[in-house]
């Protein structure tokens, strides 16, 4: 792992006992494909002993017999299943894309602050954070192209 990236490492497992105590027990690593937000999630996981889930596998694999009606409607509560089968008090959730397709009409950010009431989410999110705090998700006109101004969430952002 690179400098910067222990450092964010470091950043980041002096943060989990904080994000414990806060409403929403949520924080991102937010940074562009290939920032090394995976890597980085891995090695939480393995030296904390954090479950680590592969959301777009767990929940595709749970989507596939429901029609496309019933999706929008129940996407919410069975990624909720999926998290409350990790062991433990906090998850690490990689590969969010799915919660951004447009035909599950869902608001990617809203659903994880709601999960993350039960349990502590640390969760690899594809996208920007900057100095104005402001995180995004895609560029915009991409229909899954999302914009939250200040969001009531801990973000550590990669470069």
């Amino acid at each position: 792992m690179s400098k910067l990236s222990l450092a964010k490492l470091a950043e980041l497992e002096q943060l989990l006992p904080n994000i414990a105590h806060q409403y929403y027990r949520l924080a991102l690593v937010a940074g562009p494909t290939g920032s090394g937000k995976t890597p980085l999630l891995k090695e939480l996981c393995q030296r904390q002993g954090i479950p680590y889930l592969n959301v777009n596998l767990a929940l595709s694999q749970r989507l596939l017999d429901l029609t496309s009606k019933e999706r929008p409607l129940r996407v919410r509560r069975l990624l909720d299943d999926v998290i409350g089968e990790q062991p433990g008090d906090i998850t690490v959730l990689d590969n969010i894309e799915l919660l951004f397709d447009p035909a599950l009409h869902q608001d990617p950010l809203v659903c994880l602050q709601a999960l993350s009431r039960n349990k502590t989410l640390i969760v690899a999110w594809s996208g920007t954070y900057d100095e104005k705090k402001v995180l995004t998700y895609a560029e915009p006109g991409h229909p899954e192209y999302r914009r939250y101004e200040r969001p009531e969430v801990i973000v550590i952002a990669l470069p």
